[in-house]
């Protein structure tokens, strides 16, 4: 029976069915074991572990800084406080994306090589086995298609991501230092009552300094967290949207291609809109 099927198969079937049968053991061994290795995701976790850090600390100098002006006397510095602690909700989804990037980036690997893609090549067996339904054909490009955008769409993002921040990375860093340094010099002045006494009697007009010395807080650690919620979040969505358009295009380029060969076949004009 078996000899009788593969008499009936024509040598292109064959040597097709062999390829995608190679593909699908490559997939569940070679291609598996590299994409979930230490040494491919070690350094993109290592990454996000160290960027989430940076959001951590940003969202906890920011929480420190709004404590820190609320305890100066008056309401000079009230609204700057408030939007300080804001940001540490802006952090909070920062720092879901940041775990959420990482679990997809431990866990596709096994996903798409183990399941995605071994199912691809399946449906393709059967396409070329003698079913020859193009609905098949073409839902066993879009599942390959879809392992693939699994798997490379965090470690593009995160690509992408890394050249962005190395424009920003010290702008960040010197805030964090900043913002540090003022939370502290404001404590300690309002301890010693000095910024009281300032308040109270109006010298020098040391409202208006402090307060231009908080916006200037508020606005490099807004820009932060922007920068953070930028790469983060927005970036991988952006990725994904560009490998979506690029599959639905080669996608749509071969239906089209498919299209035109049997209404060849059929001696009709395709009808192309």
């Amino acid at each position: 029976m078996f000899q009788k099927f593969l008499a009936r198969l024509e040598k292109k079937d064959m040597i097709m069915i062999v390829c995608l049968i190679v593909f699908a053991l490559l997939s569940l061994t070679v291609l598996r074991n590299y994409f979930t290795s230490e040494g491919y995701t070690a350094p993109r976790i290592a990454y996000l572990d160290e960027k989430k850090g940076t959001v951590m600390e940003l969202a906890a100098v920011s929480t420190t800084a709004s404590a820190a002006i609320s305890a100066i006397p008056g309401d000079a510095g009230t609204p700057i406080s408030e939007k300080l602690a804001d940001l540490s909700t802006y952090s909070l989804i920062v720092i879901c994306a940041l775990f959420l990037e990482k679990y997809l980036l431990a866990l596709t690997g096994d996903v798409v090589f183990m399941v995605i893609i071994p199912l691809a090549c399946i449906l393709g067996i059967i396409y070329y086995a003698g079913k020859k339904k193009n609905s098949l054909m073409r839902i066993a490009i879009k599942v390959a298609a879809v392992g693939m955008l699994l798997q490379f769409v965090v470690p593009t993002s995160i690509y992408v991501s890394e050249k962005i921040e190395e424009t920003y990375q010290s702008s960040i860093t010197e805030t964090i230092e900043n913002a540090k340094e003022s939370s502290e010099e404001i404590q300690e002045n309002a301890q010693t009552q000095t910024l009281w006494d300032k308040f109270v009697s109006g010298i020098a007009g040391g409202i208006t300094g402090l307060t231009e010395r908080l916006q200037k807080i508020l606005n490099n650690l807004i820009e932060g967290i922007a920068v953070m919620i930028v790469t983060s979040c927005l970036i991988p969505i952006v990725v994904m949207m560009f490998f979506s358009w690029i599959i639905k295009a080669v996608i749509g380029e071969t239906n089209m291609a498919d299209q035109m060969r049997m209404w060849s076949m059929m001696g009709r004009k395709p009808n192309v809109r």
